[in-house]
């Protein structure tokens, strides 16, 4: 529902100055701004209760704009100290800013193997130095190496060695940015530990309500494993009904990907929708009493938040359960709440809770979503009118998904880099069996086990789930299923949207000045667009990568690319730290070589351990590289030092005349330690790679 007015939605005008000053707060969170922003917080405070108090003799009436200029400042401090307050580095009493030889952690959530260790997340009680134990507040992120450690659960407590380290940044161009991903989390350090290294102290000592829906979880997964067979199947069923979705394999999360139907292995909205039409429907006959609906707002809103802490509280499943209460508590009294004033305030109490949600992708998404379907679905429906019934409502569905699809275009692109064209058929074709599967597993689940009845429901269950699993994953390999390698800027990402809403309230309030901004800005996208695609194409560069065990070398000429590794291009850490990259620079004609193979190509030519590009020269030294001492010295742009030499820099400093070393990943700390030290005594620029950001060089 289209909002005429601002009247309407005050919550929604209200949220915006509160969202800008928690972005702030992100950017700015140092706890020196707080006595500050206490400070002005207050006055401002005061100036609005003096004002509201004077109002007749101030004559405030007459400057109607003072009052909400105030506010709006007030809910921007607000946010941007919410912000910092929930910044757990701000806390004198964090482990990090503490002496410790040992560590007193509690699990704070669900231990999860995954590529052979076992993570979690833990909370730090206490340090501990000299056996004696001071409190201590923080989250720190733990790896074990350890298949024991899979009996670990929620509420353990911990004795772990204080030997945690800063999570790492991104060290190679446009790779995923796991240190910011989990700041955003409050998570600052991790640490690796291995067996022997930690002890358990104590069990159970988690939030009870917490501690009883995990473990209810882990039972319904084992009771959805006793009866289905495809392990796929149950992953995808523990997934969509329950929200855990470490058992997923690669294949069905790309499957879904790329179909435009990944929002359906994210317990949400429909998902808690399907929940509260079951019992709407099961308690239908309180309606009949005199406080029936009372009652009945009674059982449901508690039921649903009971399913919203079964599926980890999650920021989709906790706006819908915001959501969904406040709509019940609205039929039960009668009222009429805009909807986009709902999603407002559901907004409001989640960032209250935790500021930081603002930055969770799926909150964003799900909020997007919601608020496409209120505005812009009713516009997109009113395209077509169509008398005949059943073509009426498969337009209908077709709306909901056309809304959806371009209101979280822009933002999905800016985060996953590709966009599913068959996303209309795809989300048509998921309604059906995702009711299926709701439903079947929520009874199975829900059901004792009753012979024939059980088994009958599972089998629903699981051939419903294959069935759309089939279909997807030929959806998957349809030709052009996708359009990938999408890298906006964050400027484009804006215009984006600012074209949404100028071409769809064009549509809907038909002013012309909007459709000339909307071209306007379709124009400046485009002009963005080609001059970033020239500047890809027109720029030739060395990428000396970090691969930490691996070598890495990226040679890009134009929208061409050799790359030298000894990782295959299925390998995950190439997929992670090389594809990205190319992804990014728009690289369309990939060639993936050996370190060792030889190479001659118009830009490219590779001889032993010599590698020409274009006017650019590359000497590898490596373990095979043998003292060939000279006259004169072999020019060269770059020493590629790698896999552990022995020979001494002292040494090669004589057989050649270099700009710079480069001292790649793969080599032990103790070697790039020695070579630093040579390198600095030689007076020689030199780059290190190992627990550094990549090196890349311009060959224009």
């Amino acid at each position: 529902m289209i909002a005429k007015h601002k009247g309407e939605i005050p919550v929604v005008i209200l949220l915006l100055p509160f969202l800008l000053g928690i972005n702030i707060g992100i950017n700015f969170s140092s706890g020196v701004y707080l006595m500050p922003l206490a400070i002005g917080f207050t006055s401002l405070m005061i100036l609005f209760l003096l004002l509201n108090f004077y109002y007749t003799r101030f004559k405030v009436y007459k400057k109607r704009w003072l009052g909400g200029s105030i506010i709006h400042l007030l809910l921007l401090l607000a946010g941007w100290i919410a912000a910092i307050n929930n910044n757990e580095l701000n806390n004198t009493s964090h482990f990090s800013k503490l002496q410790a030889q040992k560590l007193f952690v509690r699990v704070n959530n669900e231990p999860q193997l995954k590529n052979g260790l076992i993570r979690f997340t833990a909370s730090v009680i206490a340090t501990v130095n000299q056996k004696q134990p001071a409190a201590s507040t923080g989250t720190l992120m733990i790896a074990i190496k350890d298949s024991s450690a899979l009996q670990l659960t929620y509420g353990d407590e911990l004795l772990i060695p204080g030997k945690y380290a800063p999570i790492d940044p991104p060290f190679n161009p446009a790779e995923f940015n796991y240190k910011k991903y989990l700041a955003h989390q409050n998570i600052y350090y991790q640490e690796f530990l291995y067996p022997g290294q930690y002890r358990l102290l104590q069990s159970n000592t988690g939030n009870p309500f917490i501690a009883h829906a995990l473990a209810l979880r882990r039972k319904m997964i084992q009771k959805l494993k006793q009866q289905m067979h495809d392990l796929n199947a149950v992953a995808v069923a523990s997934t969509l009904i329950l929200g855990y979705k470490a058992d997923l394999s690669e294949d069905v999360l790309q499957a879904y990907s790329k179909t435009g139907t990944i929002h359906v292995l994210s317990v949400s909205g429909a998902h808690v929708a399907i929940i509260w039409a079951l019992l709407a429907f099961m308690l239908t006959f309180l309606n009949r009493f005199k406080h029936g609906r009372l009652i009945k707002a009674i059982i449901i809103i508690p039921i649903i938040w009971y399913y919203a802490m079964l599926t980890g509280f999650s920021p989709a499943v906790c706006r819908a359960a915001v959501m969904i209460s406040t709509v019940i508590i609205g039929k039960t009294y009668n009222r009429y709440i805009n909807n986009l004033n709902i999603l407002a305030v559901s907004a409001f109490m989640l960032l209250l809770y935790n500021p930081l949600l603002i930055t969770d992708v799926g909150f964003q998404l799900s909020y997007l979503a919601v608020a496409g379907l209120v505005v812009l679905q009713p516009v997109v429906y009113a395209w077509f009118t169509l008398n005949n019934q059943w073509l009426d409502k498969l337009w209908a569905l077709c709306s909901v998904s056309i809304a959806a699809q371009v209101i979280t275009f822009p933002l999905s692109a800016f985060y996953f880099h590709q966009f599913p064209v068959y996303f209309l058929f795809s989300n048509l074709f998921i309604v059906i069996p995702t009711a299926v599967i709701m439903y079947s597993g929520i009874f199975y689940l829900l059901l004792p086990q009753v012979p024939y009845v059980s088994v009958s429901l599972a089998w629903i269950l699981e051939k419903s789930i294959l069935f759309m699993n089939y279909v997807l994953a030929r959806v998957e390999h349809l030709p052009f299923a996708s359009i990938n390698k999408i890298w906006l800027t964050t400027t484009e990402y804006l215009l984006f949207y600012a074209i949404i809403i100028c071409v769809f309230y064009f549509l809907y309030d038909r002013k012309p000045w909007l459709l000339r901004t909307g071209i306007a800005l379709i124009f400046l996208l485009a002009i963005s667009i080609i001059v970033k695609r020239y500047r890809s194409y027109d720029t030739n560069s060395i990428a000396f990568l970090n691969l930490r065990k691996n070598v890495g070398m990226v040679f890009k000429n134009g929208n061409q690319a050799i790359i030298l590794s000894n990782l295959a291009d299925t390998d995950k850490n190439y997929n992670y730290s090389i594809r990205p990259y190319l992804d990014s620079c728009k690289i369309s004609d990939v060639v993936l070589y050996k370190p060792d193979q030889d190479i001659r190509t118009s830009f490219l030519q590779k001889q032993g351990n010599l590698i020409r590009f274009r006017h650019q020269s590359i000497t590898v030294i490596n373990k095979e590289y043998s003292d060939t001492s000279s006259i004169t010295k072999q020019k060269t742009d770059y020493l590629y030092i790698t896999s552990n030499p022995k020979i001494p820099l002292a040494i090669i400093d004589k057989n050649h005349e270099y700009h710079t070393i480069i001292i790649d990943a793969t080599n032990t700390p103790k070697v790039v330690q020695a070579i630093e030290g040579q390198a600095r005594h030689l007076h020689a620029n030199y780059v290190v790679l190992k627990r550094n950001k990549s090196f890349v060089a311009a060959s224009n």
